[in-house]
């Protein structure tokens, strides 16, 4: 029998699976696409008849198919800013926390300092500084500022591990600190990355959808769950359906995110205990 807690990250890790399965078969299947425009069906409600499932937006395009496009690019930028986020975040604390000292105070102190700003306002300023709407330049510009928690876990994971007789045995051995960090430092540390990992996602989505909420974020004719709520909370008040069927897929994906992440990191509570 399987336990409560792997119970939960099976069922969060199967659903992502099928939202993501669903987001990329199910454009290619629809009679629709993305960017078509409907002209006798503008601004309708869920009609199956019509086969829009969700319904139209006000130039008449295809809610449901824009929907799932908007999943596939928010899943698309989610994972690319994490694996951002994840890579920057090894890097600075593990090299932090291996070399302690002076080193180690200076890159702890910037870390300090950034976690005092906004992050939100870094990525308006660093999105604004480039091209707008360059799918690249967000991923990258919303990762780089979700790493710093990262870097503190991986900084004090790597501070338990700097005595142990392992790495003390490699460094007599003659290995170089590259070579230590690479083979005895960060596969050692990569339990608690994956957890925390698991829960950067929803917060890099959720960055993203307020950006493009803002306008700041995917620019048109591009989709993202962010742009297609902004629409549809303009359209509220006469087609609500616009903002119901994104709204409701962005709540399931944070909801579903958070479980798998609080479920591996009990799993992992519960080997370490």
């Amino acid at each position: 029998m399987f336990a409560t807690t792997d119970r939960r990250v099976l069922f969060a890790g199967a659903a992502l699976t099928l939202i993501a399965l669903v987001a990329w078969v199910g454009p290619v299947l629809s009679p629709f696409k993305a960017d078509g425009i409907d002209w006798d069906h503008l601004a309708i409600g869920p009609d199956f008849a019509s086969a829009h499932w969700l319904g139209t937006d006000r130039l008449g395009r295809d809610l449901y198919v824009r929907t799932l496009e908007g999943v596939r690019l928010s899943l698309a930028i989610g994972l690319l800013a994490t694996a951002v986020s994840v890579i920057v975040g090894i890097a600075w604390g593990a090299i932090a926390g291996y070399a302690g000292g002076r080193i180690d105070s200076v890159m702890m102190r910037v870390v300090d300092v950034l976690f005092a700003l906004p992050y939100i306002f870094i990525v308006i300023i660093l999105t604004t500084l480039f091209e707008r709407g360059n799918i690249y330049v967000l991923f990258l510009a919303i990762g780089l500022v979700g790493w710093l928690t990262m870097a503190r876990i991986v900084r004090g994971q790597t501070l338990s591990l700097r005595h142990r007789a392992f790495i003390e045995a490699a460094i007599v051995g003659g290995a170089r600190t590259g070579h230590i960090l690479a083979r005895h430092v960060i596969p050692n540390v990569l339990g608690p990355v994956i957890v925390y990992a698991a829960l950067i996602v929803p917060q890099m989505i959720l960055f993203e959808s307020f950006l493009s909420f803002l306008g700041l974020g995917v620019q048109e004719p591009m989709a993202s769950l962010g742009t297609l709520i902004n629409e549809g909370a303009q359209e509220m008040e006469s087609a609500p359906w616009m903002l119901l069927g994104p709204a409701a897929v962005l709540v399931a994906l944070l909801i579903l995110f958070n479980f798998l992440g609080d479920g591996l990191r009990d799993s992992l509570d519960k080997r370490n205990d």
